[in-house]
């Protein structure tokens, strides 16, 4: 739970410094439940990249990871979890522009 708490501590200063929540909800979001998180396949996951118009190199440097990662993702060999699939949701919702 404690390990959880951090997560979602970080996660939630990371927000903060994107200017994407208020202090407010910054103070109360360890209290409030968080939206649930739409989990993906790798197919879908490269449906998604195509849909952005980007390589696999680029939507790397958008979610700041590896080509390799995402390939592996694609493939799937890996399974997006924690940042990367907080990230991939947010592509899904609001676009590229969502990351700016």
């Amino acid at each position: 739970m404690s390990n959880l708490r951090e997560t979602i501590n970080d996660l939630a200063h990371d927000l903060y410094q994107a200017e994407m929540i208020d202090t407010i909800t910054l103070r109360d979001l360890t209290e409030k439940s968080l939206p649930e998180l739409n989990e993906y396949t790798g197919q879908e996951i490269q449906v998604l990249r195509r849909d952005q118009h980007l390589s696999q190199a680029a939507f790397a440097k958008y979610l700041n990871i590896s080509p390799a990662m995402i390939k592996s993702l694609e493939l799937g060999q890996r399974k997006a979890q924690g940042a990367i699939l907080r990230l991939l949701n947010i592509v899904e919702r609001r676009g590229l522009s969502g990351l700016a």
